[in-house]
């Protein structure tokens, strides 16, 4: 299942120091922080799994060595960080932003997470 089930995006993963790890509606209004703070000038990337299970874990593989920091933004109470955090296997940290009780964050909202964490506000 692995080699044929998995499904996954990523999004400016090349070079990215802080990655954003999405999925579904809050995946697209990540997409829009991520553009503002790429315009920024911060290195920022999106992986957004489309399959939860399996669990895409070659994304994490191939960007761990660049990636300081990985978020997860969704909207739960954080159900994705234990399958990030053994993705990225301790090669960075992972830190959480999330609300629950069907309130979206918005890319204000994101966009302020990515500059904390960026050590930018």
């Amino acid at each position: 299942m692995k080699k044929r089930e998995v499904r996954y995006e990523t999004y400016k993963t090349e070079d990215a120091e802080i990655i954003i790890v999405a999925y579904g509606t809050i995946a697209r209004i990540a997409l829009n922080a991520i553009k503002h703070a790429r315009q920024a000038g911060m290195k920022v990337g999106l992986i957004r799994p489309i399959s939860l299970w399996p669990f895409p874990e070659k994304p994490f593989v191939e960007t761990r060595e660049n990636a300081k920091v990985y978020i997860s933004i969704e909207m739960s109470a954080g159900q994705m960080i234990d399958d990030i955090k053994l993705a990225v296997n301790g090669y960075a940290p992972v830190e959480f932003f999330g609300r629950t009780g069907g309130v979206v964050p918005t890319q204000e909202e994101i966009y302020l997470k990515l500059m904390t964490v960026a050590g930018v506000c």
